[in-house]
């Protein structure tokens, strides 16, 4: 009789990579990676572009996502294909530095508003709007920071977030 055990060192856990993309600036070139992903059943959990490179028209994607060992090489190699891909590059696999902007309203009065002061305090945030009910604040750092501070200006007032996704670059010298 067969088990239905399974061994626990073939279970894949999930594991989030951020890929650097190099693509030329044109139309229609986010729409096929994002239809690569989507066509595939991949989530992407951050996402963004911009021109860097003007003389030569060049832009950068910088793509957050997560899935099994398999599953993310797949994904590079899919994305490596694509035509008007130049390079892929797993700043997973490397030491990067990789930040986000959000910017935060929370709403609060008395001491609740005092309570939102110290702790954008204590991460760094800074208001960048204020009323006489409610803050806007401005955070940058890593993904899991950004996350923190949102979830305790939840139980203080959080009205609404907006948040960059991921920039992020590899340590070093040498370039993209």
């Amino acid at each position: 009789m067969k088990s239905h055990y399974t061994d626990p060192t073939e279970i894949q856990l999930p594991e989030r990579r951020t890929y650097c993309v190099l693509v030329d600036n044109e139309p229609g070139v986010l729409a096929r990676i994002a239809g690569m992903f989507s066509g595939r059943g991949y989530n992407i959990e951050s996402l963004t572009v911009s021109e860097t490179e003007h003389e030569k028209h060049l832009s950068r994607i910088t793509i957050v996502t997560s899935g099994t060992k398999a599953v993310l090489d797949q994904i590079e190699a899919q994305l490596d294909r694509l035509v008007p891909v130049h390079r892929v590059v797993n700043l997973s696999a490397k030491p990067a530095i990789e930040r986000e902007l959000a910017l935060v309203k929370v709403r609060g009065t008395g001491e609740h508003r005092m309570e939102a002061l110290r702790l954008a305090t204590a991460f760094g945030a800074r208001p960048v709007d204020a009323t006489l009910e409610s803050f806007v604040f401005e955070i940058t750092g890593a993904s899991e920071d950004v996350e923190r501070f949102i979830n305790l200006m939840t139980a203080i007032g959080l009205v609404e977030v907006s948040r960059t996704g991921a920039a992020a670059i590899a340590r070093g010298s040498e370039g993209l």
